[in-house]
């Protein structure tokens, strides 16, 4: 196992960490002094939690670029697009992808052929997290005795490096191996089937990404997720809470956070679309008043609004109570990507994924089968095949991924042309009236190797989002 000075470095004692978290959930490391003792079974532990809470992570800084949420404070800088340093983020993802680079080859030492292939599909997963929001990053020079300022890789390198693991990850699991997981995997325990599932389900989600031909997103598809049993999820337990049912219960203790937009209020409550959405009442709170009220991005809560005078995220739903699962890929959205993919090759398919991708996010909510039958029955979302648009899949999609960091590569991709969604008001001047693209580079980054850091503006875009 090679660890290095330049690691620890770097990620700024990300290993002293790992051990730290590893002990605090099943006590599984022996010498929380000696880093490079960890076993791999304790080490996929800290790998599958923490890939969980870097979804979160990252759709805590996304969540209000979709206007999911905003913020309740005018001219707030979440709310305005303006550059924020993510050091921690930046860090977490480092983090993760550390312990899985001594993952893979403590597995590959001991012919541990799954754990290699789990946590190759979980490096795939958060180096793309992080290359969607940040493009250029280190990697190739960041886990290597060679530099303490490593360089930064092309995005779209980057992304082939991606597709290689999912790859590599998928050919793993099928192979035989000395170790098999278990419970030390909070995302499947064990289940090799559903790890490959989600190898394919993830091929799908970047290359529909990268405009990938259908037919190679319909094959990952076809060896995707079967159902919402395969989802990937990370749910929480008595010793760390859900983070978002712990921003719902902050903010409920005056600690203000979690406030819904006004945009996707209004896309659900009849305002923007003809029909009420169902899932409203099971994904965000009610006013004092007993009715749906959003917040102005960028403008606030006004002078007369107080608590309870707003929307917000309230506990004990879906996405918002104390052991809800962080959701990592779910079948629903990969029914989407499906719909996207077959659009110009098969309407009839992709029409039908559509339908099935709102069905599934209602079942998964446990929305009651006569609301899902009368929600599929308005002519506004049954419009039929012929009538159906793309505009369709992306807006419905957007509501399945409520929370979800995919939906601002979704809005990017789609250059933010939901319905409604209007620019902040308070709008960062340096975006010249138009969406973010990118987040800056953290400001410890520009510290530590500001040479190798590339010189970019907000509306510099991801390799991606080019065209």
């Amino acid at each position: 196992m090679r660890i290095t000075n330049k690691i620890i470095k770097y990620t700024g004692l990300v290993l002293v960490f790992t051990i730290l978290s590893c002990d605090s959930y099943l006590d599984v490391n022996e010498n929380p002094n000696s880093p490079e003792d960890a076993p791999i079974s304790g080490l996929m532990i800290n790998s599958t939690y923490e890939s969980a809470l870097n979804v979160y992570r990252v759709a805590d800084i996304t969540s209000n670029y979709v206007q999911y949420l905003a913020s309740p404070n005018p001219a707030s800088s979440s709310d305005t697009m303006e550059p924020i340093s993510n050091d921690n983020t930046w860090f977490r993802l480092y983090n993760v992808m550390t312990d899985l680079t001594v993952i893979i080859e403590k597995a590959e030492e001991q012919g541990a052929n799954h754990y290699t292939g789990a946590a190759q599909i979980l490096m795939a997963f958060n180096l793309a997290m992080g290359v969607d929001i940040f493009g250029d990053m280190p990697f190739t020079e960041s886990f290597t005795f060679e530099t303490v300022t490593p360089a930064f890789d092309d995005d779209q390198q980057l992304y082939t490096t991606i597709m290689d693991f999912l790859n590599q990850g998928i050919a793993n699991l099928q192979q035989e191996t000395t170790v098999s997981m278990g419970d030390d995997d909070f995302i499947y325990q064990g289940d090799v089937s559903k790890w490959m599932a989600l190898g394919n389900m993830l091929k799908a989600r970047y290359m529909v990404h990268t405009g990938a031909s259908a037919s190679e997103i319909l094959q990952a598809v076809d060896n995707g997720f079967q159902s919402n049993d395969d989802d990937a999820m990370v749910n929480f337990f008595e010793q760390d809470i859900n983070p978002w049912a712990n921003v719902a219960r902050r903010n409920a203790n005056l600690l203000l956070g979690g406030w819904i937009s006004e945009q996707f209020i209004q896309a659900l409550d009849g305002t923007s679309y003809p029909t009420i959405d169902p899932r409203l009442a099971l994904m965000v709170g009610t006013t004092d008043d007993d009715e749906f009220v959003g917040t102005v991005n960028g403008a606030g809560r006004g002078n007369a609004a107080e608590q309870g005078e707003r929307s917000t995220l309230i506990e004990d739903q879906f996405y918002t109570t104390f052991d809800s699962p962080i959701l990592i890929a779910t079948y629903s959205e990969q029914k989407f990507i499906e719909a996207e993919a077959a659009f110009s090759v098969d309407k009839a398919r992709s029409y039908q994924a559509y339908l099935d991708g709102i069905t599934a996010h209602m079942e998964m909510l446990e929305v009651a089968q006569t609301e899902i039958d009368a929600y599929l029955a308005d002519p506004s979302v049954s419009m039929g095949e012929a009538a159906f648009t793309m505009n369709d899949i992306f807006k419905e999609k957007w509501v399945a991924l409520f929370l979800h960091p995919e939906t601002w590569n979704d809005a990017r991709r789609f250059d933010y042309q939901y319905k409604d969604m209007d620019l902040p008001a308070n709008l960062n001047s340096d975006l010249n009236g138009q969406f973010i693209r990118r987040v800056p580079y953290p400001d410890n980054e520009i510290s530590r190797n500001g040479e190798n850091v590339p010189s970019v503006t907000l509306l510099d875009r991801i390799f991606w989002d080019a065209n």
